[in-house]
């Protein structure tokens, strides 16, 4: 019989994202997964409210962190990895391929002296690699399409999916972003949709179509009958055409050339300059997706 986490999700309505406690019952171990450092671009100010109501939650339930992991380096929003490394201990872990997103933006950013080795994670997981938490066994499936590094820890009955699958009704995830690719996507999800039918998805952002409330958790049965996407595009060919359309009417994220300098270093923020001042870097005329670009 698999194994059945408690996962308890935890909704940032600036970011749409969700951020995810996924514990063994028997062992009360955890693992901390796509958490976000606030950030508000409008300031600039950072803060650790999102991360320290899961801290929170981590200790009124008498837990014990084994893993602080990310499914890719996001384009909506910080992570906050190092912080909760620094307050837990444990480790902070990524897929091996997010060499690639770093060797990507690293000629974006212009930083020749950037280590795009993965160095800043404490562990990289291969394909296939299975680790623990707790006693639940816990498998990574490499996921691309959305971005060249993403993963799915699939941890006893639950799939974290993150940007690959959104709820049902909201679809399936962007696939414009910089190494994004819509083939690659399907074939991503069909590996998803080939888990037994009972598995928990967990996702990683929710826009509450049509402004109902947040939600995150559907079942890969759930997703096979009634993705909006996935029912309209039932061939690879289908699906990419129809991503392909819908990605094309899209803007870029509003946070994705601050937050991929903060991501790419594993959730480090910029080192602080000679006034004691961190400072982001924004490449200009580097991406598509203006605005006055949504009508092309």
């Amino acid at each position: 019989m698999t194994a059945s986490p408690i996962v308890k999700g935890f909704y940032d309505p600036r970011t749409f994202s969700v951020q995810y406690v996924v514990a063994c019952p028997a062992t009360k171990r955890c693992a901390i997964v796509d958490p976000v450092l606030d950030f508000d671009p409008k300031s600039g100010a950072t803060a650790t409210l999102s991360a320290d109501e899961i801290l929170a939650y981590i200790k009124t339930e008498r837990l014990t962190v084994e893993w602080i992991l990310d499914t890719h380096p996001h384009a909506d929003h910080f992570s906050a990895a190092q912080y909760l490394k620094a307050k837990t201990g444990a480790p902070t872990a990524i897929g091996e391929k997010v060499t690639r997103v770093q060797a990507l933006w690293k000629d974006i950013y212009n930083w020749p002296d950037f280590p795009a080795d993965g160095s800043q994670w404490d562990k990289l997981f291969a394909e296939g690699e299975v680790f623990q938490i707790g006693e639940i066994d816990t498998k990574v499936l490499f996921s691309p399409g959305h971005t060249l590094a993403s993963i799915t820890y699939v941890v006893g009955d639950a799939a974290f999916v993150h940007d690959t699958l959104f709820m049902p009704d909201g679809g399936t995830a962007r696939a414009d972003f910089p190494g994004g690719s819509a083939r690659v996507l399907w074939q991503s999800i069909q590996e998803i949709l080939a888990l037994p039918e009972e598995t928990r998805v967990f996702t990683g952002h929710d826009y509450q179509p049509g402004g109902r409330e947040p939600a995150w958790e559907s079942t890969v049965g759930e997703q096979k009958r009634s993705n909006v996407h996935l029912s309209r595009a039932k061939t690879e060919a289908e699906f990419v055409a129809l991503r392909e359309a819908r990605d094309e009417t899209l803007s870029m994220p509003k946070l994705i050339l601050a937050a991929l300098q903060v991501n790419t270093r594993g959730g480090r923020l910029p080192e602080p300059e000679d006034n004691g001042t961190r400072y982001l870097k924004i490449p200009l005329d580097r991406l598509a997706g203006a605005p006055w670009e949504d009508a092309r």
